[in-house]
């Protein structure tokens, strides 16, 4: 039977989508939390009000405006050019303190409505060089969480060490295969679904998309 209550940290987009499936089959109560920081398309905000009105999920958005004071970049800013990194530099939609910032006021957000689990899509198999989702990061904030707060926080990574063809695979599994597809963005120019096709987010998926649909029909 399943039981206690999560938040999952939520941007609308293919990850968080998958993770979202993922933990209404593990958790009794889901309540999403999605971040305002500005970001260069409304739209992704518009997407997640959208997935969790569907899915009757209880949906919170959090103003964190300051961000984009703080950190510059090609996510917050429309006259920087989204770019991969070059030369062991960071990609230019690299965020600082992004996930740092949104782990944090998730857990603040879970322990006022009795959630002691936190449900992120981070990855270290296809995370660009962003250091905020590397495993280590995650497993030092969980005890910095639960020591500054006196709470039993739990951070769970499904997508840590899954590709992005592992993970359209976990999202057929969870059923969610065709809504994932269709209904999420990841595109760094904000269209939904299959996306630009250009940005490096949307080729990153169409990789993993087209090799987990060739696996399958090999099937």
């Amino acid at each position: 039977m399943k039981k206690d209550k999560a938040v999952v940290v939520f941007s609308g987009g293919q990850d968080s989508t998958t993770c979202l499936f993922w933990a209404m089959e593990k958790f009794a109560e889901i309540e999403a939390v999605t971040f305002d920081y500005n970001q260069r398309h409304k739209s992704e905000i518009d997407c997640a009000k959208n997935i969790t009105s569907e899915l009757g999920i209880k949906h919170h958005i959090l103003d964190m405006s300051l961000l984009n004071q703080l950190a510059p970049n090609a996510l917050t800013r429309d006259d920087i050019e989204v770019k991969d990194g070059v030369d062991g530099e960071l990609p230019s939609t690299f965020v600082p303190g992004r996930n740092l910032l949104f782990l944090s006021f998730s857990g603040v957000l879970a322990r006022q409505i009795g959630a002691k689990h936190i449900i992120t899509g981070v990855c270290e198999t296809d995370f660009s060089g962003y250091p905020d989702c590397r495993d280590a990061f995650i497993k030092s904030l969980n005890v910095t969480l639960n020591l500054s707060m006196d709470y039993s926080f739990v951070i769970h990574t499904p997508l840590m060490w899954l590709n992005k063809t592992e993970t359209w695979k976990m999202a057929d599994d969870l059923g969610a295969f065709n809504f994932v597809r269709e209904k999420t963005l990841t595109c760094y120019n904000g269209i939904i679904a299959d996306g630009c096709g250009e940005c490096p987010s949307c080729k990153l998926r169409k990789n993993g998309l087209d090799e987990y649909l060739a696996e399958k029909k090999e099937l």
